[in-house]
């Protein structure tokens, strides 16, 4: 995400062009050059990186697994820089010729371990988690279409057709959608590809694109909140928004007379939960280009009302429950800490919204457009 933000920091003036394309150099010669092996301290693997990283050495860090949807991401963010930077100098030469070699030595097809669906990562003590990327509708459109569009390893469509089988149609307040809980997963491909006016298997079945599916999403969580069934604090129709987001426990603590379970760091969702009355601002603002209607409204309230912003320069709070006991100035439990994963959505959708930057520059990677027709993608944009 943050390749994609210095991008448009870059065309807002809050970057020069010049350290935008030396911020991505140097990011993008480090993932070059940095060891890739089955060594437990390597920092990738079959041209796929580990989860976290060492901030001080570049290397795996708390014994996590090689990722596959976070390499997806992160190539996401490469290609796309590869995208914008196109002079004809030197330095942002440099940016597409490293772009195309780490994205084209990334081993889909290893990632598969022997099925047709995408692992969701590897541990060099345990090789291969349990887990596939094969069950509901999830953030892993973005990864697919990478895995897909690969010229060197790429994986048969047949894997995107069987996850497409697992996904959950559903009416809910007199809505129908596909459902997932948390808002991130209706954003985060959207990020960088814009699905409107396009249709795979499922859209053509179903009858409305991801654009609009997200659009629909954004309503729910609003009405969730309206309805507030679990009665939590000041939920209403400009406070909502439920995500995976840091949040005050684990705890259990009676509150008024109810019994409350609070979670800790947890990917909160409606209208089926979990909730633990913790709200997420930056998971609104991320719905922006889906629903500028409803969202705009929410965030000056949470900036005018509320007072959200805080001491913090970096913006909204990353996650707040008025729910759990607190003395705070925001008479609400807060969270202490700023997440780029938060904050990069939000500037993202936020230029998306404004001048469809990234999805533009992304329309234009050959890579991601051919992964999204092997997908079985058709109509809008990419029949143009």
């Amino acid at each position: 995400m943050g390749l994609s933000v210095y991008i448009v920091a870059a065309e807002r003036g809050m970057l020069s062009r010049a350290d935008a394309v030396d911020r991505t150099l140097t990011l993008l010669r480090f993932l070059h050059s940095s060891h890739q092996g089955p060594e437990p301290d390597a920092t990738g693997y079959k041209g796929f990186y580990y989860h976290f990283l060492d901030m001080q050495t570049g290397r795996r860090a708390i014994q996590c697994e090689l990722s596959t949807v976070d390499t997806a991401i992160l190539m996401a963010g490469v290609l796309t820089a590869a995208n914008h930077f196109t002079a004809n100098n030197s330095r942002e030469s440099e940016i597409r010729k490293l772009a195309e070699i780490l994205y084209r030595r990334i081993d889909w097809q290893w990632a598969l371990d022997g099925g047709t669906t995408i692992s969701h990562g590897w541990t060099p003590e345990a090789e291969f988690l349990p887990y596939r990327w094969d069950t509901g509708y999830s953030e892993a459109v973005i990864l697919y279409a990478l895995a897909l569009g690969s010229p060197a390893f790429p994986i048969d469509p047949q894997g995107y057709k069987d996850w497409l089988s697992t996904f959950e149609w559903k009416k809910v307040y007199d809505i129908e959608y596909l459902y997932a809980g948390p808002l991130f997963i209706h954003q985060m491909s959207h990020l960088w590809v814009d699905f409107r006016g396009i249709h795979d298997d499922f859209n053509r079945k179903t009858g409305i694109d991801y654009f609009e599916n997200s659009r629909r999403a954004t309503y729910i969580h609003r009405q969730y909140a309206i309805k507030n069934p679990r009665r939590f604090a000041h939920y209403n129709e400009y406070v909502w928004g439920l995500t995976a987001s840091d949040g005050p426990g684990p705890a259990v603590l009676e509150v008024n007379g109810v019994q409350r379970v609070f979670f800790g760091y947890e990917a909160r969702g409606a209208p089926f939960g979990p909730d633990d009355g913790t709200i997420s601002p930056w998971a609104v603002a991320t719905s922006l280009p889906f629903a500028p209607e409803i969202v705009i409204k929410t965030i000056r309230h949470a900036i005018e009302r509320l007072k959200l912003l805080g001491d913090s320069p970096y913006g909204l709070v990353a996650s707040y429950n008025p729910t759990y006991p607190d003395t705070s100035n925001l008479h609400a439990w807060a969270s202490p800490w700023i997440f780029g994963l938060n904050e990069g959505p939000m500037l993202m959708m936020i230029e998306n919204f404004h001048t469809e930057l990234i999805w533009k520059t992304v329309r234009r990677c050959s890579y991601i457009v051919k992964g999204l027709r092997r997908a079985g993608f058709r109509g809008g944009w990419l029949d143009r």
